[in-house]
């Protein structure tokens, strides 16, 4: 049948959560996108564990201090920096794609001259400049744990 439901339903989805991860013809910016979604779903979980932790100030000096001191370990370090990565990861790109949603530093449009050069390509230097900011406040972020 080629009408009435039959039409209207979309393909099927064959990737699976491949297709979540896998860029396909975007390459960079996609992992990025993917890298944002999974930080992003990581700092809504630090947020709840935060707020389920700040909790135990209710029971008492005893309480906060003892969960206090199990949180001192090598292991919660690792991930407070990690938590710290995130955060400055999701920022740097969230800005960078507010941005680019917003038509800023798009450039001006050019003629359609082939070789045509899209708009990945043009905005792969800020891709370039944000990831290479992050690395660097990631690199001062860790010699402040490590020191």
């Amino acid at each position: 049948m080629h009408g009435g439901r039959e039409a209207l339903r979309r393909p099927r989805n064959f990737l699976g959560v491949k297709g979540w991860i896998w860029a396909g013809r975007f390459k960079l910016e996609r992992y990025l996108y993917t890298l944002h979604r999974i930080t992003g779903l990581g700092l809504l979980l630090y947020i709840f564990m935060h707020f389920i932790v700040n909790g135990f100030r209710l029971g008492g000096e005893e309480w906060w201090t003892k969960i206090m001191e199990s949180f001192s370990s090598p292991g919660f370090k690792v991930g407070e920096y990690l938590v710290l990565a995130a955060f400055i990861f999701h920022a740097l790109n969230g800005a960078r794609l507010i941005f680019q949603e917003l038509g800023f530093l798009l450039g001006r449009p050019r003629p359609p001259v082939y070789p045509y050069t899209d708009a990945l390509r043009r905005k792969r230097p800020l891709v370039m400049a944000m990831m290479a900011l992050i690395g660097i406040l990631v690199l001062v972020v860790l010699l402040d744990f490590i020191i």
